[in-house]
């Protein structure tokens, strides 16, 4: 059982930068892949990022391609998702996953969720 719990997030005008975090519990974390997903309302629950355990291989959707970095301190049990040049458009709810085995993009693939964190981006 891995539990996770999101922070970093909140309200910055576009442009700006944030830094999210995802603190997972359990002994086992760097064998999980983990990956960053974000749902705005109204909308379906979106892949962001995903990292592999051991945190060389990662993989990112294409809105975000270039503007977020995701990272992970497994000494920390904790991921990040470094987020610059921020537009109105990323405004979501993003929520962390752990996934068993390899990198995956899929929403369905993962087995352990977060509750999410709001970052509101203003124009």
């Amino acid at each position: 059982q891995v539990q996770l719990v999101e922070s970093g997030g909140g309200l910055v005008q576009a442009g700006g930068s944030l830094r999210l975090s995802c603190a997972a519990s359990g002994r086992t974390f760097s064998t999980y892949a983990m990956g960053w997903f974000r749902q705005a309302p109204g909308k379906e629950r979106e892949f962001v990022a995903t990292i592999s355990g051991n945190a060389i291989a990662v993989y990112y959707a294409d809105s975000v391609k270039g503007r977020f970095t995701i990272s992970r301190d497994n000494a920390r049990n904790t991921m990040y998702l470094q987020m610059k040049s921020l537009k109105p458009e990323d405004t979501a709810v993003y929520h962390c996953a752990a996934a068993v085995g390899f990198i995956k993009t899929k929403a369905r693939a993962y087995d352990y969720w977060g509750q999410g964190t709001q970052v509101t981006v203003s124009s």
